[in-house]
Formats: structure tokens, sequence, C-alpha cells
């Protein structure tokens, strides 16, 4: 069994390794450095980045807890050369699992030539005929660009560029508040920028539970960054400071001042350059359009990842990767997409599993929660971050979690007990029933679970 896969991301480089455990000839096309945009221009550098703004805001916080510094400074040119070291070995480490696993790689860019051939241009110029049984499109995606006057002009950056940044702008206006924006928004404004959210949409972040999502825009609020939702962005233009970023709300003007814009209006499928109308592979809008098992309408070719624009994160991608490959040597896949967490690595992290609460009264559910705020968690105390709360979203009819959202310390690494009780269908009952660690940040999570019932041991009637 022959299978190509085009594209070396997290979804790309985990079909090929599952593919060759199953005993797979695999060849994977990548034309740049492995772990796509996630390792070398997303998830993993932007942590970087988020960990030593985070550590530095800590670190002028040290004298409340009895320990006395003098002289904190940041130094950015050490933090850029510590997030392309961390980026290199983890590529190294992607580019040794491939090896290990036998998979063969070519560096350059591939596209159909039909249904069973794809034709590679290498980097170093050449170019070679790859024959498959099965492929793989997993060719991932890049930043939406608004077509608005002006954001051609010097100094309005994508992600790409923010993350290389060689010395901290004393202004930046963000367009776009999701994700990617408040993350930036975080990294920036820790280290003395001063930061502006233009959101188009009421809220940022708007694809998460609400009342998680407040507590950021608290601590936003309280922390210098201007948050502008329900405006829309009209031009960009130059000044002699940098730019003007000019707006319109609510049927009113507002101008900008920034020494950088950043574009952070969300990514869109990279697919135009695959040939795909050679293979006969149908499209929407630029997605690939795949069925359940990530197959296209062509039986033998595949599609994962942000190529879908489905989910566009990196743990779902190679959940996806496994799938189609599972699905090729018929297997048959057992992921649960229901069950893919939603993380912002702010101060305080959201994270969020399952449905909202507005979601899930607009299915019809008769919808129960349960909410317990971090400020009187104990080991949230004891670390100075008591900002955030824990929600459960429940059927009120059965007791059947629905959906938990976290704000606060460790929130990513929380939301994984939400994942996996949605993925055994849990009820509250049988959190409330589970011992968790004391003192820990997860009590709240128990906390939140009895409070369903207005049964929480350490919540003030």
């Amino acid at each position: 069994m022959k299978i190509a896969i085009i594209g070396g991301g997290p979804g790309g480089y985990t079909a090929a390794i599952r593919a060759a455990q199953l005993n797979a000839e695999v060849t994977l096309i990548e034309k740049e450095q492995v772990g796509g945009t996630c390792l070398n221009k997303g998830c993993i550098p932007t942590k970087v980045l988020l960990h030593t703004s985070g550590e530095y805001q800590a670190a002028k916080k040290f004298e409340s807890c009895g320990i006395k510094i003098k002289g904190i400074e940041l130094d950015w040119a050490e933090t850029q050369r510590r997030k392309t070291e961390i980026v290199n070995k983890q590529v190294k480490g992607v580019e040794n699992l491939l090896i290990n696993n036998r998979v063969v790689r070519i560096n350059g860019e591939g596209s159909f030539l039909n249904k069973n051939q794809l034709k590679v241009k290498e980097i170093d110029g050449s170019e070679t005929i790859v024959d498959f049984d099965y492929a793989i499109i997993a060719s991932g995606s890049k930043p939406v660009i608004i077509p608005i006057p002006g954001v051609e002009l010097p100094g309005v950056i994508t992600s790409d560029e923010a993350l290389n940044l060689t010395e901290i702008p004393s202004s930046m206006v963000i367009i776009g508040g999701g994700v990617i924006g408040s993350e930036f928004a975080e990294v920036f404004s820790a280290v003395g920028c001063k930061v502006t959210i233009i959101e188009m949409l009421p809220n940022i972040i708007a694809n998460m539970d609400q009342d998680v999502v407040s507590t950021l825009v608290f601590k936003f609020e309280n922390s210098g960054v201007d948050i502008h939702t329900d405006t829309k962005v009209v031009s960009i233009s130059k000044s002699e400071e940098g730019l003007i970023v000019n707006t319109q709300s609510d049927g009113k003007e507002q101008s900008f001042s920034a020494g950088k814009v950043l574009l952070s209006i969300g990514r869109k499928p990279v697919t135009d350059n695959l040939a795909l109308e050679n293979a006969g592979v149908a499209t929407n809008r630029g997605a690939v359009a795949v069925n359940k098992n990530m197959q296209t309408n062509v039986p033998n070719i595949y599609a994962i990842g942000d190529a879908t624009a489905g989910v566009m994160l990196a743990h779902a991608a190679s959940s996806e990767g496994i799938v189609a490959v599972e699905s090729i040597m018929n297997l048959k896949p057992n992921i649960d997409f229901n069950t893919i967490p939603y993380c912002v690595y702010t101060k305080p992290e959201l994270a969020g599993v399952g449905l909202t609460e507005e979601q899930a009264r607009q299915k019809g559910y008769d919808v129960k929660v349960g909410l317990f705020p971090m400020s009187i968690n104990g080991k949230a105390m004891i670390e100075g971050e008591r900002q955030g709360l824990v929600k459960y979203v429940t059927d009120n009819a059965t007791g059947e979690i629905l959906g938990l959202h976290i704000s606060g310390p460790t929130a990513t690494e929380l939301i994984v007990e939400g994942a996996l009780a949605l993925r055994l269908e849990a009820t509250i009952d049988e959190i409330t029933s589970t011992i968790h660690a004391h003192p820990t940040v997860a009590e709240a999570l128990h906390e939140a679970a009895h409070a369903v019932h207005n049964n929480a041991i350490h919540m003030p009637i």
C-alpha cells in the first residue's frame, strides 16, 4: 500500500507515522520544515513568547511572596533566541520520528497530475513523480489578508512577522480579537507595548463560553489593553509616528495610532497550488470537502486539518490524520470529535470542551449550570492567580455533562477532565463522587460540579 501525504504539519506527519506503523509505504511531501504552522509559526513559538512574558510579569510580583529582586529586565533578543532553539529542537525531533518510522520525505511542493500521481517540484529545482494508491492532503492554512486600503503598508504584519519582531513596538493595534489576536495581545501588553484590539463581532473569542472569556476581558481592561468590539476597520494610513487604523462603530468614526498593526482575523486553506482539478477533488471556497472519515469525493484521496477549513487546531488535525489512515487501512477509527478542547494561553488561561451554555440552549436542552470562582480556590490563591472560574453545562433531565469551560491557572491542562467526561458520557454526579486532590486548582472542577446542585462546600450561600 503506497500512501502519499502532502504537508508535514501536525496532521501530515502524524498521518505518516500512523500509516508507517500499519506497514504502509509512506511518502511525505513538505516544502518547508516539518511541523507546519503549529510548530514553526504558531503553537510552539507563540507559547514560548507567552511563557516568557508571563514569567516576566510574575517576577514583578515576587515581592508579594517574600522574594526581593532588584533590576528585573527583559532581554527580548534572548527570548527570540530561545524560541528559535525550542522550535529547532522540536523540528529535529519530528524529523527523527519520520526517519525511525521509515517515512520517505521529499523536500518540495506537490501537485496532482491525476488521481494516482503527484508531481513534486523539489527545492533543488528537480521534479519527481510520486505514484500512490492513496493520498492525504494536509496542506494547512495561511493568514487571511483583509482587502482594505493601506493593508500593504510597511508595519502591517501577520502572526508570522509578529513572532520574529526584533524589537518590542511601543504600540500595536490588533485587528481581530480571536484566539491568535488575544494571545499576541497578552504577549506584547505584558512586555510594555500599548495594545488595542479591534473586533467586528460583539465579543472577543466569540466561539467560547462568554462567562470564561469575561474574566480575560476584565484582566485586559485592567492591564491597559483597550478593546473595541462591534467595530469595523475601514482603512490603514501612514502618520509621522507610524500607522493610523481608521474604524467605524455604530455610525461613528474613530482612529487609533500604532507602531505596528497586526492582522489577526483568521486563516484560510492553502489548496490553490495543488492542481486538485487534475484529480477531480471537490472544494468549497478553497476548502477540500470531506466526509466523516476525511475522504474526499475521489475515493482514494483524503484531506485533513486546515485544508478542510474545519476545526483549525493542531490536535484536531493530528486526530483527523489518524482517522484518515485507519480508514484507508480498513480499520474502524474510534476518535470522538465532540471532545476537541479549545485553549487560549493567556493569563488567565481559557479552555473549553463541548457545548457552551448558549449552544446547549439553542439545541433545546433543559440546561443547568454549575459555577465556581477561582478567587476562593486555595491553590489559585497560593499561586497568585485568582482570576477565573469553572463552569459546567449539563442536561437537567439526565445530569449528563454537555460542556466544561474553565478560565484560570492551568485551565489548558485541566480541560482534559472535561474531554474525558464527554467521551464517557459522564454525568455530573460521577464528577462529584470522584475524589479530587487537595490542595489543587483541580478542586475547583469538583466544587463547580457540586454547584450544579447548589451543594458546593466552599461557596458562600
